[in-house]
């Protein structure tokens, strides 16, 4: 199975957090938000398909995550869990750790933010750069 999330960029993102990525469907960011990708993305983890949902909570799936930016491409593996509830309006957050909350996607992901290429966190600089996030669970 495979989803699809489009996202801009924002001129304040510095995604220099070593444990979270993420992307929001807010238009706004303050350089606090350092774990920040892309904002006003199309989904949160509240508007996935229940399909999807349900192979997220499967603590055997593993999970592909693909975010493209231009010609850049950053790829990332995260696990399902049990406690997953997909329920956050805004956010969609993918950890290297196990917490779960309404805003997680993933858990024990192998990268986070602060490994994304900085030719593509500068692209993301500008408002007007389009990303893709492609999840994708076999």
């Amino acid at each position: 199975m495979k989803y699809e999330i489009e996202f801009f960029g924002h001129e304040n993102i510095r995604s220099n957090h070593k444990n979270t990525i993420e992307i929001t469907k807010e238009s706004h960011l303050t350089p606090r938000g350092d774990c920040i990708v892309g904002v006003s993305a199309n989904s949160s983890c509240n508007d996935l398909p229940e399909e999807l949902k349900n192979k997220l909570k499967n603590p055997d799936n593993t999970i592909e995550f693909l975010f493209k930016v231009e010609d850049i491409e950053f790829s990332l593996k995260g696990k399902g869990h049990p406690n997953l509830t997909l329920t956050h309006q805004e956010d969609i957050v993918l950890r290297k750790s196990d917490f779960t909350c309404p805003r997680t996607l993933s858990v024990k992901c192998d990268k986070a933010s602060d490994l994304v290429p900085r030719e593509m966190v500068t692209k993301l600089q500008n408002p007007k750069t389009k990303g893709l996030l492609i999840i994708t669970i076999s």
